[in-house]
């Protein structure tokens, strides 16, 4: 039998999809609970798998856009646009 390993590579995943998953994990412990605890315990845990799964993206997560990324270097301060001092000449 051959086993191959492969690396792991999480997605990145959108704000919109945290959000979402901490918006319906209090929704479903504060409102569903009060009609059926069965589904507002299946849902609470759908959510808290889906915010688990945002964090795991937020950590292993690669950034493939480089002016992101330069944006984000505070290491270089010539290449952050903040630092940028635009030049006004008087007449």
């Amino acid at each position: 039998m051959i086993y191959i390993e492969k690396e792991f590579k999480a997605a990145p995943l959108s704000s919109a999809f945290v959000l979402t998953s901490i918006f319906g994990f209090l929704i479903s412990v504060f409102y569903i609970t009060n009609y059926s605890v069965k589904f507002g315990a299946a849902f609470a845990l759908v959510f808290l798998l889906m915010f688990i799964a945002s964090f795991i993206s937020m950590m292993k997560g690669p950034i493939d856009d480089k002016e992101f990324d330069n944006d984000l270097s505070i290491h270089e301060p010539n290449k952050h646009p903040r630092r940028h001092r635009i030049k006004i000449e008087k007449k």
